[in-house]
């Protein structure tokens, strides 16, 4: 399988699986288990709490895609509850819980975390913070389907991290990029203020920025060999097929 081929199979699955994670009302009961009030603080303190006791505008300038008021809203609600580096701990335990009850029983996730887990290792995580934090976060040898979950985690934090820098390569603010790929309604929701349709011109550089991001991904597939990145295709779409175990 050719490297493009392999990067455009997998980014939908990889990031509809995560979005599905982090929108389940489970994953909110975690948080609600873990002292977190409703809304969004276990979602920012979890998720960017591998930057450490950052401040909210610099969490911002991170992961950039989300409104700024929804971040620096989340990330000072859930500040109270626990530190930066145990919240991050308890999302990724998150992460894993909501792996064990959607993954598949019949995946190969050994094959699954081998091949991915060198994805991860070989990426280049400079200007990608909010990747390299996660990379970092301890993974269990005895959980792997839950590990599966937390690997599918990182990498969707790698391509979203190198969409970032690519929306800006390409011209475009991340307003408009969310406005561009999901329009106004979803930008409102992801906590954009009165953010604007998207003007005729943006879109070619919303598509070079989608080209941008993938070309930043090819050192990862280039690793595996042809044969591979067919096999990580399909254990990707298996994985995520949504089917409960």
């Amino acid at each position: 399988m050719e490297i493009f081929d392999c990067i455009a199979a997998v980014a939908r699955p990889v990031h509809d699986f995560g979005d599905e994670f982090m929108s389940d009302d489970a994953t909110a009961a975690i948080g609600l288990r873990a002292g977190f009030a409703p809304g969004r603080g276990f979602y920012c303190r979890g998720r960017f709490g591998v930057l450490g006791e950052a401040p909210a505008a610099v969490v911002q300038a991170v992961q950039g895609f989300l409104g700024p008021d929804l971040v620096a809203t989340g990330w000072r609600a859930g500040r109270p509850v626990m530190p930066a580096e145990e919240a991050a701990a308890c999302y990724a335990q998150a992460v894993r819980t909501w792996g064990r009850a959607h993954i598949p029983a019949d995946v190969d996730v050994e094959h699954f975390n081998s091949l991915a887990q060198r994805l991860i290792d070989t990426a280049d995580a400079d200007s990608l913070p909010l990747f390299a934090g996660w990379r970092a976060q301890p993974v269990p040898a005895d959980d792997p389907v839950g590990a599966a979950m937390q690997r599918i985690h990182v990498l969707r934090e790698h391509r979203g991290a190198c969409h970032l820098a690519a929306v800006r390569l390409s011209g475009l603010s991340a307003r408009e990029a969310m406005v561009v790929n999901l329009g106004v309604e979803q930008a409102i929701h992801y906590g954009w203020r009165e953010p604007r349709p998207a003007a005729a011109a943006l879109i070619p550089r919303w598509q070079r920025a989608e080209r941008l991001t993938d070309e930043l991904q090819v050192p990862l597939y280039a690793t595996l060999t042809a044969r591979q990145r067919a096999e990580f295709t399909q254990l990707v779409d298996a994985l995520t097929s949504t089917q409960t175990s």
